[in-house]
């Protein structure tokens, strides 16, 4: 395990660091996953499409980013993910709107 982490940069860390930088790291694979998502729908329906679940990772994977950029302090980081994450809600809400008035 030493090895990856001397590989990774990463054996110097605190453990407490090396759960940040665990959680960090999560919220990025989770926001990357959308992209794995939507790749996934488009295929399946033959056509370019956006799936709720993309929507989703995005917002989930953002909140969790959001957090970690707090945590180390990074304003440029935390703006991104805040004007991010008010679109992913954005388009959330609209879609669940016509969800809604369909029915």
């Amino acid at each position: 395990m030493n090895f990856i982490l001397d590989i990774l940069g990463l054996s110097n860390l605190s453990f407490s660091e090396f759960l940040w930088i665990s959680f960090g790291t999560f919220g990025q694979l989770i926001f990357f996953s959308r992209w794995i998502v939507q790749w996934f729908y488009s295929e399946k329906n033959k056509s370019s499409v956006i799936p709720i679940a993309f929507w989703w990772c995005s917002l989930i994977g953002g909140i969790i980013t959001l957090i970690y950029a707090y945590h180390i302090g990074s304003f440029p980081f935390m703006l991104a993910q805040a004007i991010g994450i008010i679109v992913y809600l954005r388009n959330l809400l609209l879609i669940y709107k016509s969800q809604y008035e369909r029915n």
